[in-house]
């Protein structure tokens, strides 16, 4: 299982990006995890990825603790399937990107800025790894 980390626009701020970076880089100890920005317009998620599963942050999306997230992943971990994760920029998803997610997934009802929902994002795929891995991180 690969995870791949997207997200749309430049990463503006730093200390945010050290964040979201340091997260990836600590979920990379228990399965290959990347993160990079994307242009839609170059970018077709759906043809480099074909049979990997497409979640995608939306504020409407199907809000999950994290203990349901690392059940989730651990569902991903036993079919070895990989894993596409996309944040949206300053408006959201591109047209038409909603409907052929796998998963719209919440990490909210409130709106975050798209740069801390990748964070938050990073946070918790580590978070569910050391969940799965019975690490005393989560605790």
């Amino acid at each position: 299982m690969k995870l791949f980390l997207y997200f749309i626009g430049k990463p503006k701020d730093p200390h945010t990006n050290s964040v979201a970076a340091d997260f990836c880089q600590r979920a990379a100890r228990y399965a290959p995890c990347e993160m990079r920005e994307i242009r839609p317009a170059r970018a077709d998620l759906f043809a480099k990825h074909p049979a990997a599963r497409k979640i995608f942050l939306d504020p409407a999306g199907k809000p999950m603790d994290s203990a349901a997230f690392a059940k989730f992943l651990g569902r991903a971990e036993i079919e070895a399937r990989d894993l596409v994760f996309l944040v949206g920029g300053h408006d959201g998803l591109p047209p038409g990107f909603a409907a052929r997610a796998d998963l719209l997934l919440s990490l909210s009802p409130m709106t975050f800025p798209h740069e801390l929902a990748r964070a938050m994002l990073a946070e918790q795929i580590y978070r569910a790894f050391a969940t799965l891995r019975g690490h005393p991180y989560p605790r």
